[in-house]
């Protein structure tokens, strides 16, 4: 019998060799979506002309007007989120924020700061230099974070 990660290094070789592209773009396909929740990714990897973003019904390539690496990506994580959903991931060990809010949608880090959104439980939760908040997020439904540029004075 088959351990689950033989099936997903299986799964992972499959779609690369379906696909055209190496087990390393589907792997980042994989873990951008684990980050997003198993419905939407954010990465950049070189197979897909850099950075990409996928969610149902939305595809993002770097090479924007390559048609067809957006259907291969939309085909990888289409099949790879439907995986995600019918195997979905143990509690994270050792993460930083309340255990019992499970695995966040999206998540990052900047800086001395952590942040984690858990749109399940309308809840966001900052870490700012070991000191955490629990903010309640309404209706409000965050799924992506984007980090800021420093800017130089003029």
């Amino acid at each position: 019998m088959m351990t689950n990660s033989q099936k997903e290094a299986e799964l992972i070789a499959r779609l690369a060799r379906q696909h055209g592209v190496t087990d390393g773009a589907v792997m980042a396909v994989l873990e951008a979506l684990r980050r997003g929740g198993g419905t939407m990714a954010q990465f950049s990897h070189v197979d897909f002309g850099g950075m990409s973003q996928w969610s149902s019904g939305m595809t993002m390539v770097g090479d924007m007007f390559n048609d067809s690496l957006k259907a291969k990506l939309n085909a990888i994580a289409a099949e790879l989120s439907a995986y995600l959903l019918d195997h979905p991931a143990k509690a994270h060990a050792g993460s930083w924020w309340p255990e019992e809010f499970g695995s966040p949608s999206a998540a990052g880090s900047q800086n001395n700061m952590r942040y984690a959104a858990f749109p399940e439980r309308s809840r966001l939760v900052i870490d700012d230099h070991g000191k955490m908040e629990i903010y309640d997020t309404g209706d409000h439904r965050i799924s992506v974070f984007r980090r800021a540029r420093a800017r130089t004075p003029p």
